[in-house]
C-alpha cells in the first residue's frame, strides 16, 4: 500500500511540467540526478517489477489450486466455517 505523502508526490512529480508528457517530465528530473541515486532508482523500478510478477505467480498458483482445493474447502461439515 501507498503511503499517502508518496502518492502525492508522485502526482507533484507527474504533473510538474503541464507542457510535456508525464514521461517526458519524469526523464528530465531523472537527467538532473546524480549516478548513484540512478542506481538507486533503478533498483527501486527492478523492484517493483519483481513484486508485480510474484504477485501475478502467486494469482495464478492460487487460481490453478482453487479447484483441487474445492472438494476439500466445499463439504457439509464445514459449513459452519463459511459463516465466519
Amino acid at each position: 500500500m501507498m503511503d499517502g505523502r508518496v502518492s502525492c508526490r508522485m502526482a507533484e512529480i507527474l504533473s510538474d511540467e503541464t507542457s510535456m508528457p508525464p514521461n517526458q517530465a519524469l526523464i528530465e528530473k531523472l537527467n538532473g540526478l546524480p549516478v548513484d541515486r540512478l542506481a538507486e532508482v533503478e533498483d527501486f523500478v527492478d523492484f517493483i517489477r519483481q513484486r508485480d510478477q510474484d504477485r501475478a505467480i502467486l494469482r495464478a498458483a492460487a487460481a490453478a489450486s482453487a479447484p483441487a482445493f474445492a472438494t476439500v474447502w466445499d463439504n457439509p461439515e464445514d459449513d459452519v466455517y463459511d459463516a465466519l
